[in-house]
Parts: structure tokens; C-alpha cells; sequence
């Protein structure tokens, strides 16, 4: 399997990339949506890409890294620096010192990665640069860049980009412009327009909504307590026959109206409350990322690479969460999704202010981000669109296994669907796929909803592993 493959990565010295030509020497603020403590981290992602005989001789990562230079004209606050205003403010101050570039080699060939490569990869940490050292994100470069040439031709492109200064979405159109740059582009087909104050709170801010993923719970959560030794990474793919599975094992009434989203989320959360073994009375909450460029009025302007994000919350005892058919926590995912309008959005700038920038509550949570029309896999530096695209695990921040990113992904058989990362602690990990596998052994027949709240024939959610 490719989580057991191992190779050796050769590294050149990192550099400092800086925009191409000169930039103005400026403070931007950041919004009150970017500054939040749950977003001081680096965010990281992988590419791959195949060898493309029409491009002998070219080498990806010297044409990334002129294409760098470029893009940062354009992008020039990616070349700055973070630094803290009274009352935690988050400013990028516009130094075009740039960002950090590597240059490497590992001698393995793509096809080791497997037909259809996904998380967990081998050797993260060697085809990633070391961000953990740096202990802030204060006074650093805000991106970090490693082109890892491999012995077939092909290519890992692999970053590290302060989450504070964009989104999924954000990381997308600037890694499209930085494609575009290094296809011969003269400028980004979409400018960027930076406008942070669009999300900046209101004066005086004042709180307009309950909050509860900015609320602690009380007591503490197994994962907090886990090395990072311990946790195991895991990817789980949702095609069309598993949706459709779940779809049916739906209420009638939600069926239509339900999103690939909305099932797989409710029937992760289930599981996964289970194979933890919280007490019967414990809450435990999924939080979802959800993208609020289109619920505001007026929208944000096209090229808007900020983060533009909310966490709304669902809940429920662990013990009533597991052992309810899947429409319970269907509905609770459907209706937390919903309550993200303009004025959350503005209420949550607002608390960003009065409350001190908290981070969102981590105990007893699964965060769910959901990036699958986000573009990664269409990013294209000139080896055409690669063969992964998204998050490079599936446990990020502060607490390893808090977070998975849906991600669009084509197994090996073809088939396209949602790819689900899960890190969890050994056991629980080991609970979860028998959970999974329990249910799959059942489907035998077409599922029937039972209106009493049982399911019949139930093995309501069929998950290919791809570890």
C-alpha cells in the first residue's frame, strides 16, 4: 500500500522568492473573520502530477518558482509579514521579503503512489517544509513552497500557506493565478481584490446570534490526550452507489433535499461518536466550515481570496446521537448548516472583537471542511490538471483528528466521488472501520425506512477504505 511505501527525499537549501518587480511598502489589516485564534496555523496541501513528454528539458520547479516571483506582484501581501496590533489585531505588514521556495528530489516514481493517490501519504514531513519550528505565525513568511521532482518526471507540488490570509476557495484562485504565471500569463485572469474591511466588524460590534462553537465544553476529549504517534491516518471514498445507499436509508422528506454533503457528514459523525466512546450523556458537536461568499447581500467581490468562512454547530448526547437512525442526525446537520445568513456572519466579526479572537471549541467535535468544488485537482502549472489535489492529512491545527477535508477524487476503478480523510487514535480508528464494516455486510437488500425510528436491514452507509 502506498502509506507503507518509503523513499528518500534529497533537499536543496531553502530561498526566499520575491515578487518580481517592486511593491508598495504597506499595513494591511486583516478582517475580523481572518483573525481569529482557530486560524493561526498553516494549512497544507499536495499535487501531483504525471510526466508529460511534450515538456523535456523543462524543469517544474524552476518555472514554479519564476512563476512565484510573478504571481507575488500581483498577490504582494503573500510576501509580507504578520504582525499584532493592540487588541490582538493581525496586520500584514508588505515587506516583499517573499516566501519560502524548496527544491527536491526523491527517488520513487509516481506509480508507487498508487492508480488513484490519497491520504495518508508516506513521508509527509520530507515532501512539506518544516513549519512546527517556527513556534507563530507572527514574523514569518506567510507561504512556504517544495517542488519535489520524482524519478519518473512527474512532480509533487506541496504547500504550507497561513490560514489567516486565505481560505480553501482563496487558495484556489491563487494557486490558478500562479498556474496561469507559469503557463506565460501576463497577469491572473482574475485580480485579486484584497477589501478585508467587507468583514471587519461593526463599531460598536455587538453580538446578534448564539455562538455555540466559540462556547467550551465543559470536561476534556480523548484526542487532547493522544501523541500524535498514536493518531492513524485513513481515507474513506464516497461514490455514487454509496450515496445512494445512504439517500435511501434517509426520511422520506429529507431525501430530496439532502446534499452529499448532508449524508455523509451525519453518518461520519454517528460513527465516529461511537468508535470514540463517550458517555452516553457527553454532548458532542460537528462544526462545518461553510463557505459564506454567496449568502451575503451584496455578495463579495469576484477575487476575494480572504477567508470568507463560518462554523456553524450541530449537537447532541453521544449516546442519543449513536444509537438514533441517521434522519436525527440528518436533521441536525441541515438545520446548523442553514443558520449562516449575512448578519451571522457579521455577528461573528463582532464577537471576534469583544471576545478576544477565541478559537473554536475543539472538545468532543468533528470539523468537517468541505473543499470538493473548491478546484484544487484543475490547478495546472503547465503538466496539465494533476492526479491528487486537496489536504495533505486529514488531522490539522492544534489537535491532530479534530478535522477532515472532502475532497473530489477518481478511484482506481474510475469512479469519481467524495474522498473523506479520518485521524483518529489507533483503537478508535480500528472501531470505526468495523462500525463501517458492520453496516456494509448487511446490505443485502433494498434498505426500508421505518417511520417508528428503527431501520431495517440496516447497514446504512457502505465506505470503500483506500488505505
Amino acid at each position: 500500500m502506498a502509506s507503507s511505501l518509503t523513499f528518500t527525499v534529497s533537499r536543496r537549501e531553502p530561498v526566499l522568492v520575491a515578487p518580481a518587480k517592486p511593491t508598495p511598502h504597506e499595513f494591511k489589516p486583516l478582517s475580523d473573520i481572518d483573525d481569529q485564534e482557530g486560524l493561526r496555523f498553516y494549512s497544507s496541501g499536495f499535487h501531483f502530477y504525471r510526466n508529460d513528454p511534450s515538456k523535456e528539458g523543462r524543469d517544474p520547479a524552476r518555472v514554479i518558482k519564476e512563476a512565484i516571483g510573478k504571481v507575488l506582484v500581483h498577490y504582494y501581501p503573500i510576501a509580507g509579514r504578520l504582525r499584532e496590533w493592540p487588541g490582538r489585531k493581525l496586520v500584514v505588514e508588505c515587506t516583499g521579503e517573499g516566501v519560502v521556495f524548496v527544491e527536491a528530489d526523491a527517488d520513487v516514481l509516481l506509480e508507487e503512489f498508487g492508480d488513484a493517490p490519497s491520504p495518508p501519504f508516506p513521508c509527509v514531513k520530507e515532501l512539506l517544509y518544516d513549519t512546527e519550528s517556527l513556534g507563530s505565525v507572527l514574523d514569518c513568511p506567510l507561504l512556504f513552497v517544495q517542488v519535489t521532482r520524482l524519478k519518473c518526471g512527474g512532480f509533487i507540488f506541496g504547500l504550507r500557506i497561513n490560514h489567516t490570509m486565505m481560505d480553501a476557495p482563496g487558495v484556489v484562485q491563487f494557486l490558478t493565478a500562479l498556474g496561469e504565471m507559469a503557463r506565460a500569463a501576463a497577469a491572473p485572469t482574475v485580480p485579486p481584490v484584497w477589501e478585508r474591511e467587507l468583514l471587519t466588524a461593526r463599531c460598536p460590534p455587538r453580538i446578534t446570534h448564539v455562538h455555540a462553537e466559540y462556547e467550551f465544553l465543559a470536561g476534556t476529549d480523548v484526542l487532547t490526550t493522544v501523541p500524535p504517534s498514536d493518531m492513524v491516518n485513513r481515507s474513506f471514498f464516497f461514490g455514487p452507489k454509496e450515496i445512494s445507499a445512504l439517500r435511501k436509508y434517509a426520511p422520506p422528506h429529507l431525501r430530496p433535499t439532502s446534499s452529499r454533503f448532508d449524508l455523509i457528514t451525519a453518518s461520519v459523525w454517528r460513527s465516529r461518536t461511537a468508535a470514540l466512546g463517550y458517555d452516553p450523556d457527553d454532548e458532542v458537536r460537528v462544526l462545518f466550515v461553510v463557505n459564506a461568499r454567496g449568502r451575503r447581500s451584496p455578495p463579495l467581490p469576484s477575487g476575494y481570496y480572504g477567508n470568507a468562512l463560518a462554523f456553524p454547530v450541530a449537537s447532541s448526547a453521544a449516546g442519543r446521537l449513536s444509537r438514533s437512525p441517521l434522519g436525527y442526525a440528518l436533521e441536525l446537520v441541515k438545520k446548523a448548516k442553514a443558520s449562516v445568513t449575512d448578519e451571522y456572519m457579521q455577528s461573528v466579526a463582532d464577537l471576534m472583537v469583544l471576545r478576544g479572537r477565541p478559537h473554536f471549541a475543539m472538545a468532543r467535535t468533528y470539523l468537517v471542511s468541505d473543499v470538493t468544488r473548491a478546484g484544487f485537482e484543475a490547478v495546472d502549472f503547465g503538466w496539465g490538471e494533476g492526479v491528487y489535489g486537496g489536504p495533505a492529512s486529514a488531522g490539522v491545527g492544534a489537535v491532530p483528528g479534530v478535522a477532515s477535508f472532502y475532497t473530489w477524487h477518481r478511484n482506481g476503478e474510475g469512479e469519481e466521488g467524495i474522498l473523506v480523510p479520518i485521524c483518529l487514535p489507533g483503537p478508535a480508528m480500528e472501531s470505526f472501520q468495523m462500525e463501517m464494516e458492520s453496516l456494509t455486510e448487511r446490505l443485502t437488500e433494498e434498505p426500508a425506512f421505518d417511520p417508528d425510528g428503527t431501520i431495517a436491514n440496516m447497514n446504512d452507509i457502505y465506505i470503500s477504505s483506500m488505505i
